[in-house]
């Protein structure tokens, strides 16, 4: 399975609704068959550009990383289920490379 990275921007809520949002967000990638390496807060903070998202008008977001590995057929309805979600402002799956070997470079500094 690939390993992809979810960056998800969620709208400004308390503590128990962003956990919420978070767990629903999670939970589905689970019941999909994806596995969950790691998450990471990135925090709150103003967005880039005020976004509209649900007829709501986002000025403010809190930021979290969500690394996984899942097959590549899971991503369509993963984004079905992100975009519906009424706290979710903005997701965007990458997929990270895999790990290369670490090489030494071959030029004069050796």
């Amino acid at each position: 399975m690939p390993r992809y990275e979810l960056a998800l921007i969620l709208k400004a809520m308390q503590r128990p609704e962003t956990a919420a949002a978070l767990r629903r967000t999670v939970e589905t990638l689970m019941e999909q068959g994806a596995v969950v390496r790691d998450m990471e807060n990135l925090g709150e903070r103003l967005l880039p550009y005020a976004m509209n998202k649900h007829n709501q008008r986002h000025r403010r977001g809190s930021y979290f990383l969500i690394d996984f590995y899942a097959s590549p057929s899971i991503l369509t309805g993963l984004f079905d289920h992100l975009h519906r979600d009424v706290d979710v402002v903005r997701p965007t799956v990458l997929k990270k490379d895999t790990e290369k070997s670490k090489q030494t470079c071959c030029g004069p500094n050796q």
